[in-house]
């Protein structure tokens, strides 16, 4: 590869660009730990305000302290809490005609100094806009101008000459998420309120009920207790799942046949004239409810190397089957 312009080349071993790494590693992952340690009631203080705002949560930055902010406004809207990236710039621009009397601001800036920032806190104060600081002195100009501040400290930088932002950046998105999450919890954001947020993406069909994905009604193999054995094999021959449900008068289910019964039922009898489903089913399966996660339901089948779970409501009444091609199908991994 041709180096570019005003870069020499350096050759480095294999086990020298891999110290590198992990000394990056370190040094920011310490960084973050000590900060888990020190956390204190301004975090709390800072958790309370997003969380009963009224209005919009602005959040701005410049740079580097700009992707993390919009890093944080999207986290923040896609758990239902609204929020918008304010640049600087564009916001002493006619930007600050977004603003409303209800919202509050984050400001992210390491050094605390950033003149773009700093001037938009002056007019987010003439408007009444409460503001959190996450920067890192505590008596920088961004921090001595909001109402609560989130210090990470003074930091060393991972980069060899330790001016590259990265150790920074690295706490200051930590801290990010950590607000996220605990402004999600305090508002008892649930996983059916994620659920309708990401009904596309990985997350959305991770958050999947099973009763969203089940075969319900007549697709579902059923035979009830006393039913001869061939009809069963034949129930189960027509609906193409590989097993059936067993179930009595009151369409309770209280047992599965499966093809890996009847291989068994042919080793062991040679035929299934005569049989009834009773004397040859496995009794008390593995049931999941509609309102389980899909997701936690392809684990129990993997689990239990399975490939189909009968689906039951809360008095043990067959309500469906979910077989795991249709999970593998969604790519719930």
């Amino acid at each position: 590869m041709k180096a570019s312009q005003g870069i020499a080349p350096i050759s480095l071993t294999d086990a020298e660009v891999i110290a590198i790494g992990r000394r990056v590693l370190r040094t920011e992952g310490r960084a973050v730990s000590r900060l888990a340690r020190t956390l204190g009631p301004e975090f709390a203080e800072a958790v309370r305000h997003l969380a009963t705002c009224r209005g919009r949560v602005l959040v701005s930055g410049v740079g580097k302290s700009g992707i993390i902010g919009k890093k944080l406004a999207g986290t923040l809207t896609s758990v239902g809490i609204p929020s918008l990236f304010l640049h600087p710039v564009e916001a002493l621009h006619g930007d600050l005609g977004l603003v409303t009397p209800d919202d509050i601001a984050v400001l992210l800036s390491y050094s605390g100094e950033t003149p773009e920032l700093l001037r938009l806190l002056e007019w987010l104060r003439r408007l009444g806009i409460p503001s959190i600081a996450v920067t890192g002195p505590r008596d920088a100009a961004l921090a001595r101008y909001s109402q609560v501040v989130l210090s990470v400290g003074p930091l060393r930088e991972a980069s060899p000459d330790g001016v590259l932002p990265t150790t920074s950046t690295t706490v200051m998105l930590a801290v990010c998420d950590a607000l996220a999450v605990a402004v999600m919890q305090c508002k008892g954001i649930t996983e059916a309120v994620l659920s309708r947020l990401h009904p596309a993406g990985s997350i959305g069909r991770k958050l999947l009920r099973v009763a969203q994905v089940m075969h319900t009604g007549d697709d579902v193999p059923r035979v009830l207790l006393g039913t001869p054995l061939a009809r069963a094999v034949r129930e189960m021959t027509q609906k193409g799942f590989g097993c059936t449900a067993v179930v009595d008068a009151a369409d309770h289910v209280v047992g599965i046949y499966t093809d890996g019964d009847l291989r068994r039922t042919l080793e062991r009898h040679g035929s299934v004239e005569g049989l009834t489903i009773d004397a040859v089913m496995t009794p008390h399966p593995k049931t999941v409810r509609p309102e389980d996660l899909a997701v936690d339901a392809l684990r129990l089948m993997e689990k239990f190397k399975i490939t189909a779970l009968i689906v039951v409501n809360e008095e043990g009444r067959l309500e469906g089957l979910v077989h795991i091609h249709d999970l593998w199908r969604l790519q719930m991994f």
